[in-house]
């Protein structure tokens, strides 16, 4: 299998699962990576979305019996983080919930137990679909140093004539 290339940026990931210590390894795994940067962990839905729009993520790995919903919570991640990639991550393999979440806007889907370089694959692979979307092209962009867009003459608007201003009377003094 081919590595995706390294992105020019950190990839920003966001973990989410109800088990403490699977959450901690996944966040040290992450940690351990120089072109990944963790924004933030969560137990549930709420705390997922939150950490979610407060940090767009590029990826979310997402655990797919979460408490508030995975499903829910996928849904909610992806209308609130344009671009985001959600990596279902799933101790069942079974096609309902693979269905299910990619419904809910799902990219990729992870049975628990796979290596940590599968993982960190699918993160990168997901990580560099999320940085090509438009929501993530222009960040950091300053806008004025983007080239003005042409207007074909056709779709030029005619502006009215200014009237000309008196600064003046016309009363002698």
């Amino acid at each position: 299998m081919t590595q995706p290339a390294t992105p020019p940026r950190p990839l920003r990931v966001l973990i989410c699962d109800d088990n403490d210590t699977l959450r901690a390894a996944l966040a040290d795994v992450v940690r351990a990576q120089g072109d990944l940067t963790l924004v933030g962990s969560a137990a549930d839905a709420d705390e997922a979305i939150a950490l979610a729009g407060a940090h767009r993520p590029h990826v979310v790995v997402l655990d797919v019996r979460f408490p508030g919903g995975g499903p829910y919570t996928a849904q909610q991640i992806v209308r609130s983080v344009s671009g985001v990639r959600i990596v279902a991550f799933s101790a069942y393999g079974d096609q309902g919930p693979r269905n299910e979440m990619a419904a809910a806007g799902v990219a990729g889907y992870l049975v628990k137990g796979i290596s940590n370089a599968q993982l960190l694959a699918e993160i990168r692979t997901l990580g560099a679909q999320a940085l090509a979307s438009p929501a993530f092209t222009t960040e950091g962009v300053d806008p004025v140093d983007q080239p003005l867009e042409r207007i074909h003459p056709q779709q030029a608007v005619e502006l009215p004539h200014p009237q000309p201003r008196q600064f003046w009377s016309d009363a002698s003094p």
